[in-house]
């Protein structure tokens, strides 16, 4: 009866996807618990590329069921093309390997509509949103009018739903932004079709899961996002609307807490962040550029350049607090090769004073500047790495120091995108 859940330690972006994968081989249940398509999580196998937005990373080990929770914020039209994709490489995606939380509460267009219309209409006080549709989902469930997955069962009666929900979100799209209409009748017809597909794969997976763990079976929970985007614990408002941190996966699976065994943050070697928001060791400079190029941070969902910087052990501590991480998973290790000296900011200075600890006010946190420490950098290439001991001395000791600032070890090095570019210790 183990449960190992996967947190994002950062804003989101740190590998989760490659760390998650790698653990569904030595899993019988993987099941994502918070976001929607506006997370990206690439798996490289064997030289291919798979780029999964909702579908969890296990899939791809045929062994494996995966499931979709109910703290999840689904898209019907987008799930299907993922699907469809999917089979279409040969991954089995059948309702016997694949299920959707009945609980769970549904994108539609008119979300994605809203979405784009309050964006813009922010004008230069955009939030940096995926423009999916996630937040507006979120807020129909929190002001309980949301349509929920197991609606679907019966597509008929979805289809109405749909449709009425169409006509009173228009009310708004043109009234208040100005926008024109939608096809109520259209989209109702197109997402029972939708629902006629998905119905089978509809399930209570809080039961499912919780009858899986007390008959043996080892439970993965992959997470979206990360701990500084989490709406109560991030860098409010700059953050997305639901719960990435530990609390949420207890909460989005519906399990109790005595389930958990292993509580893994993953943690790039450097910082990164899409969107707006305080970023105090964001670097615009050679090496930012570095980071983003070599490591190739542009994002899976959106094609965005990522914004890129030296490593905060401050937030990184911060993580650690709010999720009682029992480890670490570093990624990207690679990335760092070239770059001397590297730098961790182990402290910020604000307003005339030096902070240890990660504030929780965002324009604090944007008028903080990070302290230094300085590491020696090596020039080898560490992707052909495999044991702890094949690394450069210099980043040995780069590793020895985040483990130092974090108070948790670094289990898993990652330093390469291939599954067995990892370091298990």
């Amino acid at each position: 009866m183990t449960a190992t859940v996967v947190i994002g330690a950062q804003w989101g972006d740190e590998g989760k996807g490659k760390i998650t994968d790698m653990l569904a081989a030595e899993s019988d249940v993987v099941a994502r618990y918070g976001g929607g398509d506006n997370a990206g999580h690439t798996v490289v196998v064997g030289g291919d590329t798979f780029k999964l937005h909702l579908v969890p990373s296990g899939i791809l080990y045929p062994h494996v069921v995966c499931v979709l929770g109910g703290g999840m914020v689904v898209n019907p039209r987008r799930l299907l093309q993922e699907m469809d994709g999917l089979a279409a490489r040969g991954v089995d995606v059948s309702a016997a390997r694949l299920l959707l939380s009945a609980q769970a509460h549904l994108i539609l267009p008119y979300h994605i509509a809203l979405d784009g219309a309050a964006e813009r209409s922010r004008g230069k006080s955009a939030l940096g949103t995926t423009k999916r549709g996630i937040g507006p989902a979120y807020a129909d469930k929190a002001a309980r009018s949301g349509i929920r997955a197991g609606e679907m069962r019966d597509p008929s009666a979805f289809a109405e739903r749909v449709r009425a929900a169409v006509i009173t979100k228009n009310e708004l799209l043109t009234r208040l932004y100005g926008q024109e209409p939608l096809p109520a009748e259209e989209i109702a017809r197109e997402y029972q079709e939708y629902a006629v597909r998905l119905a089978p794969h509809l399930a209570d997976t809080s039961s499912f899961l919780v009858e899986a763990l007390h008959a043996g079976k080892r439970l993965l929970c992959e997470g979206a996002q990360g701990t500084l985007l989490d709406l109560d614990h991030g860098t409010y408002p700059y953050v997305t609307s639901s719960y990435p941190t530990v609390g949420g996966a207890l909460v989005g699976l519906g399990l109790g807490p005595q389930h958990l065994t292993r509580i893994i943050g993953v943690t790039k070697a450097y910082q990164t962040r899409v969107g707006a928001g305080p970023f105090p060791t964001e670097l615009l400079d050679a090496d930012g550029d570095h980071l983003v190029e070599v490591g190739h941070e542009y994002g899976t969902t959106t094609g965005r350049r990522r914004r890129a910087g030296w490593l905060d052990a401050v937030a990184l501590r911060y993580a650690v607090q709010v999720n009682g991480l029992s480890e670490l998973a570093l990624t990207k290790l690679d990335v760092l090769g070239g770059l001397d000296p590297l730098r961790i900011a182990v402290a910020y200075t604000c307003d005339g004073e030096t902070l240890t600890r990660f504030p929780a006010d965002a324009a604090m946190l944007a008028r903080c500047q990070p302290v230094y420490e300085e590491l020696s950098g090596w020039e080898e290439d560490i992707s052909a790495a495999r044991a702890f001991d094949d690394l450069p001395q210099a980043a040995r000791a780069y590793v020895a120091r985040i483990e130092e600032l974090a108070g948790v070890p670094a289990t898993l090095i990652s330093v390469g995108p291939e599954r067995e570019q990892t370091i298990c210790r």
